[in-house]
């Protein structure tokens, strides 16, 4: 019998041509995530609903979302925001229950004109997860959604677009 980890940590990191500053609001602003986040499901998910509460950016601000298959439901607080640091609580309800910590460390390069981004996700799988965890190791699965974010967070802060729907 195989042993699986009760708990998992995976890490993507990506260099942004931008300054740490420009890329802090697309993270921060939770409001911004529809234009980047991986688990916003698919552009054919027209039911897809989303919820904002507390401030628009910072600790305290929170965000919900409920959609298709694709999309699932599920929620996520920002909990510490220290600039180059950036916490989150991420709760999944659909497809599959899961309860995740994620933490954004944003770095300066070439003198604070880029940025480099390692986005880092922390949980133990459940559920279905934990029973796919046996066969597909959960840094290959989570890495998957995290390259996939990262990648659509670089395309959306070098081109400047504000990322709110």
């Amino acid at each position: 019998m195989s042993h699986v980890s009760t708990s998992y940590r995976v890490s993507r990191t990506i260099r942004i041509e931008a300054p740490p500053a420009a890329v802090h609001p697309h993270v921060a602003d939770l409001r911004r995530w529809a234009g980047w986040s991986p688990w916003e499901g698919s552009e054919d998910d027209h039911h897809l609903e989303r919820s904002y509460t507390g401030p628009d950016r910072g600790v305290g601000a929170g965000y919900a979302w409920s959609g298709n298959k694709d999309s699932g439901a599920g929620s996520v607080a920002l909990v510490l925001d220290q600039g180059a640091r950036i916490e989150l609580d991420l709760h999944f309800q659909e497809p599959f229950p899961a309860e995740n910590h994620l933490r954004f460390d944003l770095d300066p390069e070439s003198e604070g004109r880029a940025c480099v981004v390692t986005w880092t996700v922390t949980g133990a799988p459940t559920g279905l997860m934990r029973a796919l965890a046996r066969v597909l190791p959960m840094d290959r699965l989570v890495g998957m959604e995290l390259r996939k974010g990262l990648r659509r967070l670089k395309a959306q802060v070098e081109s400047g677009r504000s990322g709110a729907r």
